[in-house]
């Protein structure tokens, strides 16, 4: 995996390091290139574990109908009413689902206290991971696992630096340049 440029200025995730800053709540209507629908036998349960445990924000609403949460840009969640005549089984400890989305290193553990604080056992882990990030995970009311992610400064003398490169995956240098080869000009705007 050495194809590869730094397009980081298509998305709202900043690049990771002691001085990111997380966007602003994004409050703009999009087409959504992907969003997240979780069922719920309890709305009102579940719009306080997003919005005070996760720290998303009600875009809007159809009442009894879709709740549509949103954190930053291109992170949606629409909470639906849970169908009680499905034969789908209740949420459970074990989830079926992951959905993952981009924090801070900040952030990590203010969310986790956070979903403590509203459910004391909602939070299944803080790990960090071989491919140098930290992750919260959790479980919300409607059984969806949530893992929320946040990259950490990347060193190119450290352990996880070492890690990526023994399976083939190296860093840009200085330049931007990876493999020999320039960012791809077609998809830099």
């Amino acid at each position: 995996m050495t194809d590869y440029y730094d397009a980081f200025e298509v998305s709202p995730v900043p690049v990771p390091g002691p001085d990111a800053v997380a966007p602003e709540l994004f409050r703009g209507i999009y087409g959504m290139p992907s969003f997240v629908t979780a069922p719920s036998a309890d709305l009102e349960a579940s719009i306080g574990f997003w919005t005070g445990g996760l720290g998303f924000f009600v875009l809007f609403s159809v009442p009894g109908r879709l709740v549509h949460l949103r954190r930053w840009m291109f992170q949606d969640v629409l909470l639906v009413p849970a169908d009680p005549t499905s034969a789908a089984p209740a949420p459970s400890a074990a989830a079926t689902s992951t959905v993952s989305f981009a924090g801070l290193l900040g952030q990590i553990d203010e969310l986790a206290e956070a979903c403590r604080t509203i459910d004391a056992d909602s939070v299944v882990a803080v790990r960090d991971t071989p491919w140098n990030t930290r992750d919260l995970e959790v479980r919300t009311p409607e059984g969806l696992r949530v893992v929320v992610t946040a990259a950490k400064p990347f060193d190119p003398a450290g352990e996880a630096a070492a890690g990526l490169a023994a399976i083939g995956i190296t860093p840009p240098d200085e330049g931007g340049r990876t493999g020999g080869r320039r960012e791809n000009g077609e998809h830099v705007r």
